[in-house]
């Protein structure tokens, strides 16, 4: 799992299409934007992910010998194309959102800006390793969120699709908030931290579960967290755990982190009850865990019922994101440079379906915040030309339903620009931070967010408006569309 050359993870039409642009000599420089139409599992927000992968994808991209006389056993390809592919490297620019970064539907997480040919091949690379891990990423906020401050930990391995999911959604989990993953491999090569316990097979494979808790003991005195559902929670595993922190502390082995992981059966009731026999034999500070196909809304109900938790183990359903197994990212043309007028000319996809249409223009992206409390007022997408300053007054409005409009008071509210060059001419200028600075990142970003847009239930909606430019190049394109239409018609 260690870096790889990706450069044949391409759908075979981008391939035919760069055949095509090369046949034509035409390979002009084109604007293509990365994003998402609608927030995974009904979400207010979506957590951009997956940055340092794409980074080391595009660093790595060449074709092989090998990959060029695969390509020639298809028997599609012409000689000189081949040649050509033999010498491809990556020259464009790329600018993206920074990993751990709150995002919204329809601004663009990436932005290409490189020969067509270039940008095309990277595009179904680069959507997978965004895809994937912007869903995971926000998944595991959303659990986290839930668990009001309890630890989260990532115990997804076995049940990811493949080892590749695996690794790269436990990267995204620890973003989105986990505290440690099971996964060792992930750790070492995030260099996060790996935690765990032991399974039923431990107990099971002792005469008795007593000695199977001594014996665990044993071996980690001060990691010492003991699964008590093998054979009955509250009349064999909970007893006999006490009973085992009694040795503990009667030999004088300091109970540092020590306790008992639920499984199984209804985790609120027994929590309860085992958080009581712990009290009152003297163990105040023993930690519960628990596990058992957890999700946010699962967590969030568990609290509400005082359950006695305060450490969770969440596997299947957020290294899979079961209730939304795709992010729904899309990457889309959106200008094509004019050598003639120095200039990008605006591009449009017009559908049926009036989510689907594109926002044109080479764009940027600016943040709006409230000064006073930091929080999201919305976001600004605008032509890449276009400069807002927060000594002027803002109006911003919705581009559907355009009477929804906000005036901001020059002095009341702030601006960052969210899109950071990545590659400037096929030359990387981009330092990942590692994956903890990264949830760090993610943590204050989710802190930006108003309570109402982390609620799980009808979030309310943060934003994406278009400058006035940008509305009015919009419209005039899709009107542009129309006429030629009408008389294609006619």
């Amino acid at each position: 799992m260690s870096k790889r050359n990706l450069t044949l993870l391409t759908d075979l039409y981008e391939l035919t299409m760069m055949q095509g642009y090369y046949e034509n000599q035409s390979d002009e420089i084109v604007v293509f934007d990365a994003f998402y139409r609608n927030n995974p599992s009904g979400s207010g927000y979506a957590i951009c992910a997956g940055l340092e992968q794409i980074v080391d994808y595009i660093k790595s991209l060449h074709f092989t010998d090998g990959d060029i006389e695969y390509l020639r056993g298809l028997g599609i390809f012409k000689e000189d194309f081949l040649a050509y592919l033999a010498d491809f490297r990556f020259t464009g620019d790329v600018f993206a959102i920074p990993e751990g970064t709150v995002v919204f539907p329809n601004e663009p997480l990436v932005k290409v800006v490189a020969p067509a040919m270039q940008a095309q091949l990277i595009e179904p690379a680069l959507l997978n390793i965004v895809n994937h891990q912007s869903l995971i990423a926000t998944k595991a906020s959303r659990v986290v969120y839930a668990a009001a401050g309890d630890g989260i930990m990532e115990f997804g391995l076995r049940r990811a699709q493949g080892p590749d999911a695996a690794i790269y959604g436990a990267r995204a989990a620890m973003i989105g908030g986990c505290i440690g993953t099971s996964n060792v491999l992930a750790g070492q090569m995030f260099d996060v931290p790996v935690k765990g316990t032991h399974a039923h097979s431990w107990i099971m494979s002792f005469d008795d579960e007593l000695t199977a808790f001594r014996t665990y003991a044993r071996l980690y005195p001060s990691a010492c967290i003991l699964l008590v559902d093998t054979y009955n929670t509250l009349k064999s595993g909970v007893p006999h755990a006490i009973q085992v922190f009694k040795e503990m502390r009667a030999a004088g082995i300091p109970l540092t982190f020590y306790g008992i992981r639920l499984d199984s059966g209804d985790l609120a009731y027994l929590s309860k009850k085992a958080r009581k026999m712990l009290d009152e034999a003297g163990f105040p500070d023993a930690v519960i865990s628990a596990s058992c196909d957890l999700d946010e809304y699962l967590i969030a109900s568990l609290k509400d019922q005082d359950a006695a938790i305060t450490s969770w183990g969440v596997g299947t359903n957020m290294i899979t994101s079961k209730d939304c197994p795709a992010f729904g990212g899309v990457y889309k043309l959106a200008a094509i440079y004019d050598p003639e007028t120095d200039s990008f000319i605006p591009k449009i996809k017009r559908s049926e379906n009036s989510e689907k249409i594109t926002n044109p223009g080479n764009k940027i992206i600016y943040r709006i915040y409230n000064k006073e409390t930091g929080k999201i007022i919305g976001d600004l997408l605008t032509l890449h030309d276009e400069v807002f300053t927060e000594d002027e007054n803002l109006m911003i409005f919705d581009p559907v339903h355009t009477w929804k409009k906000t005036y901001l008071k020059a002095g009341t509210f702030t601006l960052r620009q969210l899109l950071v060059p990545v590659f400037r001419q096929g030359e990387c200028v981009y330092e990942s931070p590692s994956v903890m600075e990264i949830r760090d990142i993610c943590s204050q970003e989710l802190n930006t967010l108003w309570d109402e847009t982390r609620r799980f239930v009808n979030p309310h909606e943060v934003y994406v408006d278009l400058s006035r430019k940008l509305y009015d190049v919009k419209y005039n394109l899709l009107d542009s569309l129309n006429n030629t239409l009408e008389d294609v018609a006619q």
